[in-house]
């Protein structure tokens, strides 16, 4: 990860919330040449001691990469937005606000007994504010052998954890209110962005 020095936010804490906050991740193996994936990637433990867990279909290209004991890099990345220069009192270049995590870990292939409550900690995790939720003694016992039988689940066991917050550290009070009023005027993501962009600054 490029991580200019004002930007760095390699604490733990920061971390640990990030991945819990933004669980939908790029995964990244060395195959025959760098394969990727984007599926949801859940925490395991403190800020200090954890591991990431997924699972992939078995059809795709990445699975006969998934081996004991080789590197996985996982992406994680919240809101971002393009800053047009326009929103400054001064001239100066356009450039782009946005946080992301990075982890590289060593692969440990799961059984399917920790795939099994990997899976049951998945749905319970997102179906925990649905009104309905799905469990796994909800969804038909055929459908759920069927599906289950087709993908691999495995732990990522972390050796490096970087971080980075880009949002305009280092700009004067109005310069970042002023892109505070414009983001909020965006899309969701923006608003979202937005939102950091405050909480980083103790906008008022």
């Amino acid at each position: 990860m490029y991580q200019p020095k004002k930007y760095i936010n390699n604490s733990p804490e920061f971390i640990h919330s990030f991945i819990q906050q933004y669980p939908f991740a790029t995964v990244v193996l060395k195959g025959e040449c760098l394969l990727a994936t984007h599926i949801p990637v859940l925490i395991d433990g403190n800020k200090e001691n954890y591991r990431l867990f997924a699972h992939i279909a078995n059809h795709n290209q990445m699975h006969r990469f998934l081996k004991n004991g080789e590197e996985m890099l996982v992406i994680f990345q919240g809101p971002d937005s393009y800053i047009s220069s326009s929103w400054y009192s001064f001239p100066e270049i356009p450039t782009w606000d946005y946080e992301a995590v990075h982890v590289n870990g060593k692969i440990t292939l799961q059984s399917d007994y920790e795939l099994q409550d990997s899976l049951e900690r998945l749905m319970g995790y997102f179906e925990r504010d649905s009104e309905n939720p799905v469990t796994y003694k909800t969804i038909p016992k055929e459908i759920w052998n069927d599906n289950f039988s087709g993908i691999t689940g495995f732990w990522i066991e972390p050796f490096q954890a970087l971080g980075i917050e880009k949002l305009h550290q280092g700009f004067e009070y109005r310069e970042i209110q002023n892109i505070n009023d414009k983001l909020q005027k965006g899309c969701p993501k923006n608003i979202q962005l937005a939102s950091l962009l405050k909480k980083k600054h103790n906008l008022e």
